[in-house]
Formats: C-alpha cells, structure tokens, sequence
C-alpha cells in the first residue's frame, strides 16, 4: 500500500490511505499489534501549560507528549492510547476525550513523539460518540512535521477533542 504524499489528512488521498491502514491493523491477527495502553488524565483550564507523556514499546523507546492550555469550565478526562506493531517500528498515540466534544477552549496544543518520525497525524474538533463522526480541523487551523502535531497560531479555532498519530521508527532507532 502506497502512502500519501503528505503528512496529514489533507484531501481524499490521504484519508483512503489513513483508512486502509486502520482496516489494516484491524483485520490482523491480534498477535500482530500489541495492545494498547490507554491512560486516562485530566485536562486543566486555566490558561496555564500543562503536559502528559507516556512511553511504549519494548524499553519504553517510543514516548507520545501532549502540551496544552486551555480555558474554560472545568477539567475533563481524556485518555491517551498507544501500541505497537509486531515488528516494533510503527506505533500509534491517540489523545482524545471519550464522551467526543471537549467544551474547553484551546490556546495552544501540541502532541509530540519521540524515537519516532510521523507518517500520519490529523486534528478533530469532536470526537466520534455514539452515532456521530469525528470532525477534523481544517487544514490551515494545525501543521504535522516529522515529530509533532501543533495548532496554528491566529488560525486554529480553539476546538479540540482528538489527536491521532502513527510514527515510524526513526532512522537512528532501527
């Protein structure tokens, strides 16, 4: 399977290969992908930055961070997701709020990797829930680079409910 062009979903292309890689990854054996740790934490208001990290993969190599600020209400249980593939060299992090639309207001965010270089990564202003779908942010409100997907200053929205990212071991690691 061929991967997009870029890095994130910005048009059909994108979205397909995205979509075939999850099918993927579901239709596996369920040795092939370990199991996915989820941890769940609170996210703050107050317009102070905060920071939640966890590692994966064997020696803990791979590490996912999520930096925010965000205002408004009062904190909210997300969770953070991540596994590995069977060989060790991809892994996911997916940091969202279960119950699909956070109603805090985001002044920034970014959600890092380490030991790892992005091969895809979008941004959602709402979560799938029950019967609805995630909503991604528009193209201009985020960027996703090698390590990291971060809003967009003077263009991001403040909505945010989900991050997801699938990395590939960098190059020194493998």
């Amino acid at each position: 399977m061929a991967a997009p062009s870029g890095r994130r979903n910005g048009g059909g292309g994108a979205s397909l290969w995205a979509a075939l890689l999850l099918a993927a990854v579901a239709l596996r054996p369920a040795e092939a992908v370990s199991e996915p740790t989820t941890v769940a934490f609170d996210v703050r208001p107050g317009g102070v930055v905060h920071t939640f990290s966890q590692n994966v993969g064997p020696g803990d190599k791979y590490t996912c961070v999520f930096t925010y600020a965000s205002q408004g209400g009062t904190n909210e249980k997300w969770q953070m997701s991540l596994g590995t593939s069977e060989d060790q060299q991809h892994f996911t992090c997916t940091i969202w709020r279960p119950q699909g639309k956070s109603y805090l207001y985001f002044t920034q965010f970014k959600a890092e990797v380490r030991g790892a270089e992005i091969e895809y990564g979008m941004a959602y202003s709402k979560a799938a829930f029950e019967k609805e779908n995630d909503v991604p942010l528009k193209n201009e409100e985020f960027e996703v680079t090698k390590t990291a997907v971060s809003h967009r200053p003077g263009a991001f929205k403040a909505e945010l409910s989900k991050l997801v990212i699938v990395a590939k071991a960098s190059r020194s690691e493998l």
